[in-house]
């Protein structure tokens, strides 16, 4: 059981598969090695943002700008996803998983998460200068080949990163919005909340679900029905997994877990010679707190229910 954070939330509803939507940031791919971007060594502070991450930038010195993305590109293919990468992706064995991120890399693709809505794009594809949403001047570019002036996209015009600058507009915001809107349980994590309109998906989650926020640092503004897991990003997903599988009913061994919403489990116990699907529900035997075991026939819940709350 998770005895680091007492105060998280219970699960609400049954337990069955729920749709977890995770809203990731820079910190997510910091424990990889990619830098973050306002932190104290962050890009921002290295690299000037309106020089090189603007459309007004690239018009001037459009070199430098791609110069600028052909390096994080290939920097790309030196790191691998991280452990909080990976739970993220291990998670949709059990529960269906979105991941709405503000990174461009694809380090969640590549730990094996199946749904990912990129906010600010994404820098193994490359699009056309004067149309950048154009579904036919969209494509891959491997890694480790440059983006040159003179390379051209399906219109004519010069090839850019496919990444939504400074000044630009996020499409993928209305559809990243209803996302959040139809999740059971919501986590953010590895994001300072200080880059916008992509903030302001906290306030679209339903006031009733459960809601986290991971992050080492202190923030300011969080709504008051989140809960803060002041960890990084790998050690907060552990947290936030653990918590899960306490509360929707996932345990790694695939026997289903018996409600422990409606009790203070400390064990669980399932006899050898019981674990059979059919036959877990009436057999399977728990303690409560005063470590009294309590059986899971449905007329014992109907009699005792209100007593062992």
């Amino acid at each position: 059981m998770n005895t680091k954070y007492k105060n998280l939330p219970i699960a609400i509803g049954d337990h069955k598969r729920q749709h977890i939507v995770v809203f990731s940031g820079a910190g997510m791919s910091a424990e990889s090695g990619l830098s973050t971007f306002r932190d104290e060594n962050g890009l921002w502070k290295q690299y000037d943002w309106q020089r090189l991450a603007s459309i007004e930038g690239f018009a001037e010195e459009p070199q430098a700008v791609l110069d600028f993305y052909n390096m994080r590109r290939k920097r790309l293919l030196e790191v691998e996803p991280n452990n909080a990468h990976r739970l993220i992706a291990e998670l949709e064995k059990w529960h269906d998983v979105t991941v709405i991120t503000q990174n461009v890399d694809d380090l969640h693709e590549r730990a094996g998460t199946s749904k990912v809505i990129h906010l600010h794009g994404e820098l193994k594809k490359v699009t056309s200068s004067e149309n950048r949403d154009d579904s036919n001047c969209i494509e891959e570019l491997p890694l480790d080949v440059p983006i040159r002036i003179g390379d051209k996209a399906a219109d004519g015009s010069q090839l850019r990163p496919y990444i939504v600058w400074f000044g630009e507009f996020v499409n993928a915001m209305e559809s990243a919005i209803e996302i959040v809107r139809m999740a059971d349980i919501f986590v953010v994590v590895g994001t300072s909340l200080t880059v916008h309109p992509a903030a302001r998906l906290l306030h679209y989650a339903q006031r009733n679900i459960p809601k986290f926020i991971i992050n080492p640092g202190k923030l300011e503004r969080i709504p008051d029905d989140y809960v803060h897991i002041k960890e990084n990003a790998s050690s907060g997903m552990e947290t936030f997994v653990d918590w899960v599988r306490e509360n929707t009913g996932v345990v790694t061994l695939n026997i289903p877990m018996p409600p422990s919403w409606m009790f203070g489990i400390t064990d669980i116990e399932i006899p050898e010679e019981y674990r059979n699907e059919e036959l877990i529900r009436l057999t399977s035997r728990k303690k409560d707190e005063s470590g009294i075991e309590i059986g899971e026939h449905p007329l014992f819940f109907n009699e005792k229910l209100d007593d062992c709350k």
